[in-house]
């Protein structure tokens, strides 16, 4: 391999809500299987990112604050390899995400994007809005209230109250939907994707995996969910990625969350080794 010196960008601990620990460990673990591949691993901060001028041309990351984001993109432009591309990142921010999975046929909840002033009543396809969830449209989700269940239309109002007072000025609002709650991981470009129930695993962010309670095991097509899965990363252009699907009584699969390198935190040293193989293939076509 002819480049064998790259930065890599942790995560700041402010975007990582209850999983401090988990992002650091999946981090380092890619770190060290790259230099055991060969490779100088040159970590930084955030904070350093954006103070420092970079000068390798390849960036490993797990950064998400807007403005690191914006200076990775820039990085791009210029010619220099991202894994997440910066890109990518942005598009997994709330609005953008359900925008691009919506526009390309991506299995996910009926959904709308409004302005917090707004008096919403109704989905596009004029079914009722409640029972729902409400989502900052302008970011991931770092607080607890920034992803919240409604039940009826007057919460709906209250909570959309809330958002305007914390300056939120988009939410996204998906319909609720009933079945088995499930968390993926995967790695575009690799055999690797995961799988599991987080009820069952006591996995939680915020918590809000006890509004659809224990799974019932509905059956599904776990080759049906990893497709829908990497067509998902291929609209988002990321390429390690996570996220929460709803397996519905009939089987079938929709997607309600779509995360740019999450923790792998049950799987993950199988996790670390695959990310480091697919950014070592990513780096040998970047030179050719």
């Amino acid at each position: 391999m002819k480049y064998m010196e790259i930065a890599a960008v942790k995560r700041h601990t402010l975007f990582s809500p209850n999983n401090i620990g988990n992002d650091a460990l999946i981090f380092e673990a890619v770190c060290a299987a790259l230099k055991v591949a060969g490779l100088k691993v040159n970590q930084y901060t955030e904070q350093e990112f954006l103070s420092k001028d970079i000068n390798e041309d390849v960036v490993v990351t797990m950064l998400r604050n807007e403005e690191a984001v914006h200076k990775l993109q820039q990085f791009e432009k210029r010619g220099g390899l991202a894994v997440n591309s910066g890109f990518g990142i942005e598009n997994c921010t709330r609005e953008k995400m359900t925008r691009l999975l919506l526009e390309n046929n991506i299995p996910h909840p009926q959904s709308t994007i409004v302005d917090v002033k707004e008096l919403v009543t109704a989905f596009p396809a004029n079914e009722e809005v409640s029972p729902c969830w409400v989502k900052r449209g302008d970011f991931h989700a770092i607080h607890q209230e920034d992803v919240t269940y409604v039940r009826n239309a007057q919460n709906l109002r209250e909570i959309m109250s809330e958002y305007a007072l914390r300056g939120i000025k988009k939410v996204v609002i998906n319909e609720h939907l009933e079945g088995d709650l499930l968390k993926f991981y995967g790695v575009a470009g690799t055999p690797f994707f995961y799988h599991f129930y987080p009820f069952e695993k006591n996995h939680s962010k915020f918590g809000h995996e006890t509004i659809n309670g224990k799974p019932e095991g509905i059956p599904f097509s776990t080759e049906q969910l990893k497709q829908i899965c990497d067509a998902a990363a291929r609209v988002l252009n990321v390429d390690v990625y996570g996220g929460d699907c709803i397996i519905s009584q009939d089987g079938s699969i929709r997607i309600i969350d779509f995360n740019d390198w999450p923790s792998f935190a049950p799987c993950r040293e199988q996790a670390g080794e695959m990310i480091a193989t697919a950014i070592l293939q990513k780096i040998k076509n970047y030179h050719g």
